[in-house]
């Protein structure tokens, strides 16, 4: 149960002591959910809900969430966009943009409204990061919640600001990319001038031997980012030496990004250029 704190008390239903208390959890200002309800995004964009205009949609990462792709932590920020003439109070806890938005771009859920999967697409892409926006992109296209024929169609027939820039992300988005990091490492490949293959099986004379995040096969190369979980076990190479093994016996080099060298693209691009050059 989410509830607004003053309606509570009024109703006689609670005492201002008891919002104090362990019985509640304070999700925004008035703003509370029973304290044996686990805070997840999704529960905290439906409390919300409660304290945004009638014309405020949730959007972006927070609508990617709710709809079963799950881009935003629990205690991330709401997302949310709302007409240029809207002046809404700055709450804690609520990301806001103010931009055009037609009614056909959302729908009614709970005590308020949420992106259509297009408008949600839309706002994952403008005024972000490009490495950012493919890569929350790439997750929403392998969950099924776009087309790309649809997204393509879309940015082509607007002019919002920012819209150039979400025209290259659809140019750069991937389906087949299986978690955020190895989309990031792809896009930062990519406008360096290098073109890997996404999720590319390395094969002997005995079959397949792995599937790795990124690979330019034309070179033998293979890039991986350390550490990731595929289908709820840990088998990627730098957890699987025999297998790694198997790989370089077969003529192929891997290169392991780690989350400090992803920070750092300049040294990732050259990290991964050496090894082609070396190939």
């Amino acid at each position: 149960m989410i509830f607004r704190g003053s309606e509570a008390v009024a109703a006689g239903h609670l005492t201002h002591a008891q919002l104090r208390g362990p019985l509640v959890t304070n999700l925004f200002r008035d703003v509370y959910a029973d304290g044996r309800i686990a805070v997840t995004h999704p529960v905290r964009c439906r409390g919300a809900t409660l304290v945004l205009p009638p014309d405020a949609v949730i959007t972006g990462r927070s609508a990617a969430t709710i709809r079963g792709c799950e881009l935003a932590r629990a205690h991330d920020p709401v997302e949310v966009v709302a007409p240029l003439r809207r002046r809404i109070t700055w709450s804690e806890g609520i990301r806001l943009r103010r931009t055009e938005l037609a009614r056909e771009e959302s729908e009614p859920w709970h005590s308020g409204r949420i992106a259509s999967p297009l408008r949600m697409a839309l706002d994952l892409m403008l005024a972000r990061p490009l490495p950012d926006a493919v890569a929350d992109l790439d997750a929403v296209l392998r969950a099924g919640l776009v087309e790309r024929t649809a997204l393509t169609a879309l940015v082509g027939a607007r002019s919002d600001r920012g819209i150039v820039t979400a025209r290259r992300v659809v140019e750069l988005a991937d389906a087949r990319a299986e978690s955020r990091p190895e989309s990031k490492v792809r896009v930062w490949l990519e406008l360096a001038g290098l073109h890997p293959v996404p999720q590319y099986w390395i094969e002997d004379r005995s079959g397949r031997l792995a599937r790795v995040d990124l690979a330019f096969p034309e070179r033998k190369v293979a890039v991986e980012y350390d550490g990731e979980w595929r289908d709820g076990q840990l088998w990627a190479l730098n957890h699987d030496r025999e297998r790694l093994n198997r790989v370089h016996a077969a003529g192929w080099d891997v290169v392991f990004v780690t989350q400090p060298l992803l920070a750092n693209p300049r040294k990732m691009i050259y990290t991964v250029e050496a090894a082609l050059r070396a190939a």
